[in-house]
């Protein structure tokens, strides 16, 4: 348990700080981010708060999807914006586009893993990623169907908001799957612990 909830911690943490780095990186950002971003530009309040706030009310979609969320659900809402604000705190805008796809690159990196740690823990998924799952069981559309549907929509408001889209958006579409593939495995606690509980792998 202590390593669950140090890796849940650590997890969610890096998340936020890869997301700032992508923001940074000023070549464009994951839908979510684009959407907060863009909400930050019209409200004036910073993008890591904003994220914190539209996971809130990300999470209140559950009640009608009748999804429970679980402590790493209510850690994500408090955490990977806060740490998303403390990271765009002391990281400097980036200026060169090989600096920027470095960083970019690396933020995008950083998201996989920390997503590899989040999840292997094993604490209940994020507000955003409920409601994919949500829909999917309440609606019966298949789970690529809700994320293109929520993401795609979340993406065009929040670019009209003054969110900033760009390559950096399709590298993430295009990058962050694979890599939270190869990440979790690795760090699925569940499949840690098998070999000690007796169970089968």
């Amino acid at each position: 348990m202590p390593r669950r909830v140090t890796q849940l911690i650590v997890g969610l943490f890096l998340y936020g700080a890869g997301c700032a780095l992508t923001v940074r990186a000023g070549l464009g950002v994951d839908p979510w981010t684009v959407f907060a971003e863009g909400l930050s530009v019209r409200t004036g309040i910073g993008i890591g708060w904003i994220t914190n706030i539209v996971g809130f009310f990300v999470l209140l979609l559950w009640i009608p999807l009748r999804q429970r969320p679980g402590v790493g659900t209510v850690a994500n809402i408090l955490l990977v914006g806060t740490s998303m604000q403390l990271v765009l705190g002391v990281v400097p805008e980036i200026s060169g586009l090989a600096a920027q796809l470095a960083t970019l690159l690396g933020g995008i990196l950083i998201v996989a893993l920390a997503s590899g740690l989040y999840i292997g823990a094993r604490f209940g998924p994020g507000p955003r990623d409920g409601l994919m799952t949500g829909l999917n069981s309440r609606l019966g559309w298949p789970i690529w169907v809700c994320r293109a549907t929520v993401e795609l929509s979340v993406l065009a408001i929040g670019w009209l908001l003054g969110g900033t889209v760009g390559i950096g958006t399709v590298l993430f579409a295009f990058l962050i799957g694979p890599l939270v593939h190869v990440a979790l495995p690795l760090l699925d606690t569940r499949k840690q612990a098998a070999p000690t509980a007796g169970r089968p792998i």
